[in-house]
């Protein structure tokens, strides 16, 4: 498949590890948290609003709004650098390389969505979290395939790179289609005028940050405003900051995807990780994992993820769409498809918009994402161990 790797993508691969680690840490952390002596604290501080502006302009949110509507927005436009780099001039500028990648994908993000929605479907208030189990969380995934090493073939480590990434960008296109609230029509001219001015920049090829930034903070609040989910103002600023093919000297988007990047990895998505994995497990039993949306969830990333990932990228491959990872075989090839039932951080991100109005149904998203994502890691891991030892 791909033969060739860039040191972008070595670079890329090893903060993505680190940086899986670092999440399960903040996740565990967090859950020991919520059922210790302390959880009240926790809770309320998640809750306690802080005002940030000058006077009356500015936005008074929950610190876990702070968390999921700006932070995040901090990641979604530094994972959409991502996805626009790689497009021009990572590993899926090439249709060969990305077919199989972009396949697995569409079957790895359709599948689950359907076994959530069959068990669902006879409870249409928990439907509109179809997406849940839809996406793969590329930093825990890629942490839990670092700790094989040399075990797996680099050739697979850029597969389910790849694939999470095309999984990311089918994130951000649900987002915003499928989770935007009561739109705001003055807000949303606004919104365009603000992207308008940032394509003027991009063409203009202006190559300093700070014009853009400027532009960005305005768009990001215009778009909360607007009834659009603030985080999608992160992916219109990073769609446009400049990155030409031929650029060998400097890149605007390089340069900011390498010095956002620790912050995000290291202190963002684990800071998100901490206030979203937080659940009670007080009174919890079977019957808790049997409910619609736990069980929907739970299916979708352990059984949907895998299933959708090897079923499409297996046909494609035998009708000659899409070529095998070199040095692979089928055993390690469905390893990592069971790995990108990895879903932690999107997962729960979905959950939070599907049901932003009825919470009630936020602990059995958790207990879906949390137990989804434990069954996959095991069990992907020990695959993947096991393959090899064959």
């Amino acid at each position: 498949m791909i033969n060739y790797i860039t040191s972008p993508f070595r670079w890329f691969f090893k903060l993505e590890a680190a940086g899986g680690l670092l999440l399960l840490i903040s996740a565990i952390v967090a859950l020991i948290i919520s059922n210790s002596s302390y959880s009240q604290i926790y809770f309320e501080t998640l809750n306690e609003y802080i005002f940030i502006g000058i006077n009356n302009f500015g936005l008074k949110l929950s610190l876990l709004h702070w968390i999921n509507d700006a932070l995040m927005a901090i990641f979604f436009f530094f994972v959409t650098l991502e996805i626009k780099r790689e497009f021009i001039q990572g590993e899926l500028s090439n249709i060969k390389q990305a077919a199989l990648p972009i396949v697995g994908a569409i079957g790895g993000m359709l599948v689950p969505a359907l076994i959530y929605i069959f068990i669902n479907f006879n409870t249409p208030e928990t439907l509109n979290g179809w997406a849940i189990p839809s996406a793969t969380d590329i930093a825990f995934s890629i942490g839990i395939l670092s700790l094989l090493g040399s075990r797996v073939p680099i050739s697979l480590k850029v597969f389910l790179t790849a694939l999470a990434i095309i999984d990311d960008l089918g994130a951000i296109l649900i987002i915003a289609f499928f989770y935007t609230g009561e739109i705001n029509i003055n807000y949303l001219i606004l919104i365009l005028l603000s992207f308008i001015l940032l394509l003027t920049l991009n063409r203009f090829n202006i190559k300093k940050a700070l014009p853009y930034l400027v532009v960005g903070l305005f768009l990001w609040f215009f778009t909360y405003k607007s009834g659009v989910h603030a985080t999608i103002a992160g992916v219109l600023l990073a769609s446009c900051i400049p990155h030409r093919k031929k650029e060998h000297d400097f890149s605007l988007l390089v340069k900011l995807e390498h010095s956002i990047s620790p912050y995000v990895v290291y202190f963002i998505m684990p800071l998100f990780a901490f206030a979203n994995a937080g659940v009670s497990l007080e009174g919890i039993s079977v019957d808790s994992f049997l409910k619609p949306v736990p069980l929907g969830i739970l299916l979708g990333l352990f059984v949907g993820k895998q299933l959708g990932v090897f079923v499409f990228s297996y046909i494609s491959i035998i009708i000659g769409v899409a070529q095998m990872p070199s040095k692979s075989n089928w055993i390690s090839f469905y390893g990592v498809g069971i790995l990108t039932g990895i879903g932690f951080t999107m997962s729960l991100f979905v959950g939070n918009l599907a049901f932003a109005n009825d919470l009630q149904y936020m602990d059995g998203v958790k207990i879906g994402v949390l137990s989804g994502s434990l069954l996959s890691t095991l069990f992907g891991y020990f695959l993947l161990l096991l393959s090899n030892k064959k």
